[in-house]
């Protein structure tokens, strides 16, 4: 069983920074980091193919957030700098097993998310 444990969410202005972590007990070929705002579906923020270490962001994020990965740590982080009022949202980590896909209904392993808030 995979367990996934996100922290470092809060309230930041705008224009702000944050770093989430993300604590796993093991990993998947795939990690990937979603957020979910209130009465939106749940979206892809960012992937991160395990084997090459190669990286996907959406192009809502592109350029302002930066998902890596600490293996010694067990931790995926998330970067997010330049923040904007509609990056305010819950944020999840997940894995699977396979390639990383940007649909949250083919992932099987979620944390139960950190809240990021972001005012104008």
């Amino acid at each position: 069983q995979v367990s996934l444990v996100e922290s470092g969410g809060g309230s930041v202005q705008a224009g702000g920074s944050l770093r989430l972590s993300c604590a796993y007990t093991s990993a998947r070929y795939c990690l990937a980091w979603f957020r979910q705002a209130p009465k939106k579906a749940r979206e892809a923020v960012a992937l991160l193919y395990g084997a090459r270490g190669s990286t996907s962001y959406a192009d809502s994020v592109k350029g302002r957030f930066t998902i890596s990965q600490d293996n010694a740590k067990s931790t995926l982080y998330l970067q997010m700098n330049s923040l904007k009022p509609e990056d305010t949202a819950m944020y999840y980590c997940t894995t699977r097993s396979f390639g990383c896909t940007w649909d949250s209904h083919t992932y099987n392993f979620w944390g139960q998310g950190t809240q990021v808030t972001v005012s104008s």
